[in-house]
């Protein structure tokens, strides 16, 4: 039986979202810190970029669980 949002996967989605957090966080710092060991005045659109990737990463890892894991199933 299908619910209200289809036959979705929550377990997955929320274990899935909750790796991309990380993962956009971990690519984020490690760019960063790289970036100033090895290209000292680094370009400002890539400090940009990794501190985007960053706050994506929070966003997403700390939604994903509220959104997939609490919300939607209860919802249904």
């Amino acid at each position: 039986m299908t619910g209200r949002y289809g036959n979705l996967d929550y377990p997955r989605l929320t274990k899935t979202g909750f790796g991309l957090g990380v993962a956009l966080f971990v690519v984020g710092v490690l760019g960063q810190v790289v970036g100033h060991a090895v290209l000292q005045p680094i370009p400002a659109w890539e400090e940009t970029l990794f501190f985007d990737l960053e706050v994506l990463g929070i966003l997403i890892g700390l939604l994903s669980p509220l959104v997939f894991g609490l919300a939607l199933p209860l919802t249904e």
